[in-house]
């Protein structure tokens, strides 16, 4: 495939990334380690009273917090920091003088960490079947509605997050408060069903919130159509305005 045409530049974009994710072995621990290790920790705070006021079994817990860890680790934080980086190595600026569209810098860019994304969710599904004896998903559709809507929101609020970000070693700080909010409040380490209702209603509009909820309704089969119209509204919205906002204050060259 001729790289003057878009899919051939993404690729070969794509490829140069991929390259540059492998030679850098911190951002590799943190991109494929990190999220397939924390699950592990949240078993021992799964306990029988909390799956018996959730109505939700170890594998319904765990398997969404797996893939909320992946998204917020493998893809937010990762990718927020190597858009900051490439920034201010003027990376951006030298991409942008040639045939590459913005769009396409950025989706190239992410290209690897979605890839790897997506591959930790197949391990963590495969490995929740086998360790945890989590069954099939009683509504496959909503579950991978959950997994799309979790990659876009988190790739688009990472090219967010890195236009407000001042400089790569600040890059480790400005992530935190959207990654702590979404573990603590958006079903990822706990259950939105462990909250009162109203607050529940509230967490719900976060914008990891949908993507957890649809997938761990896929899984349990249990979430009305209201709910799940209601999920996506909320994800395609927040998707929507991180474009937006990227479009305003991405930064594609180094603050003076």
């Amino acid at each position: 495939m001729a790289t003057t045409t878009p899919g051939g530049r993404l690729k070969a974009l794509a490829r140069a990334e991929f390259t540059l994710l492998v030679r850098s072995r911190s951002t590799l621990v943190t991109a494929l380690l990190v999220p397939l290790l924390l699950p592990f920790s949240l078993k021992a705070f799964t306990d029988d009273k909390m799956l018996k006021e959730t109505g939700l079994d170890v594998g319904q817990v765990l398997l969404p917090a797996g893939i909320g860890f992946a998204l917020l680790f493998g893809v937010y934080t990762t990718l927020s920091a190597i858009y900051t980086m490439r920034r201010e190595e003027l990376v951006l600026k030298r991409l942008r003088t040639g045939e590459l569209r913005d769009a396409e810098i950025l989706a190239g860019t992410a290209l690897p960490m979605v890839l790897t994304g997506l591959l930790q969710t197949f391990v963590l599904i495969a490995g929740s079947m086998a360790l945890v004896d989590l069954g099939m998903p009683e509504a496959p559709h909503l579950a991978l509605l959950g997994v799309v809507l979790g990659f876009s929101v988190c790739v688009t609020l990472a090219a967010v997050t890195s236009g407000l970000t001042k400089t790569a070693e600040s890059a480790q700080v400005t992530p935190m408060p959207f990654l702590f909010v979404s573990m603590i409040l958006s079903g990822v380490a706990v259950p939105l069903e462990v909250f009162p209702e109203r607050a529940a209603s509230f967490f719900e509009l976060l914008p990891l919130s949908p993507a957890i909820t649809l997938i761990r309704g896929g899984w349990t089969g249990d979430m009305s159509g209201g709910d799940a119209v209601l999920a996506v509204v909320v994800g395609v919205a927040w998707t929507v305005g991180g474009v937006f906002a990227v479009q305003r204050w991405f930064r594609w060259e180094p603050r003076r």
